[in-house]
């Protein structure tokens, strides 16, 4: 019998896959600090806007990052809710995993990631529940299939098989549909109360810029800016 070739490792495939990838696919923007905004949500808002307009996939969706009640850090996407003066929302139903742990240490981070214009948004600070009224009317302008995944329930929860979701889920449905107006108590809006957001832009030659908007609790309405090494 001849000798066979090794055969590569999941490890080895990723690392050929890995080296195989090439940042910098199109020309990243300029970006001067000097010409922004005092407080961080314009520049947001305009970031957002030119995402959009570059194509990115969608560029609503983010990386949050919460502890749990032994601070162990934890992460998913989520989709953005919206942003006003008060910072950035995300909904969830209460008793899910994030909800739980929002609840037991009410801080988080979100992360922004659009490569369509090199750049990225990091957001932190504590996190306040919005009131039911506002929960409601989220939930009401959602798609009836986000209806539905609220109403299925028991997010996080051990699952015995496949099936069991799909009736769940075909229960959810038929009530969603035929209840488009339907309460649930469990969802709700959870307000990130920034005290530092972070601005990164990507530099082919690796001179990334970095502005980060600081401010010393939610309350305050003066913000410091300030670059950071890359």
């Amino acid at each position: 019998m001849g000798d066979h070739p090794p055969m590569d490792t999941p490890a080895d495939i990723l690392d050929t896959l890995l080296r195989g990838q090439r940042p910098w696919q199109s020309e990243p923007p300029v970006f001067d600090p000097a010409d922004t905004p005092a407080e961080p949500l314009p520049l947001f808002v305009a970031w957002f806007a030119e995402a959009v307009e570059a194509g990115q996939p969608e560029p609503h969706t983010l990386a949050l990052a919460t502890v749990d009640a032994d601070d162990a850090p934890d992460v998913r996407t989520v989709t953005l809710r919206g942003a006003d003066a008060r910072g950035w929302r995300v909904a969830t139903r209460a008793d899910s995993r994030k909800g739980r742990q929002l609840a037991a240490s009410p801080r988080a981070a979100l992360g922004f990631h659009w490569p369509a214009r090199s750049r990225q948004i990091r957001v932190r600070g504590p996190v306040l529940p919005a009131s039911p009224e506002e929960s409601r009317a989220d939930l009401r302008a959602r798609s009836t299939g986000a209806l539905a995944a609220a109403l299925t329930g028991r997010q996080s929860a051990p699952l015995g098989s496949l099936d069991e979701l799909a009736r769940a889920s075909a229960e959810a449905w038929r009530t969603a549909r035929a209840e488009p107006e339907r309460d649930v108590p469990q969802w709700t809006v959870y307000v990130v109360a920034a005290t530092e957001v972070e601005f990164w832009q990507g530099d082919p030659g690796r001179r990334h810029v970095r502005l980060v908007y600081r401010r010393p609790s939610p309350r305050s309405p003066e913000w410091t800016r300030q670059l950071l090494w890359p």
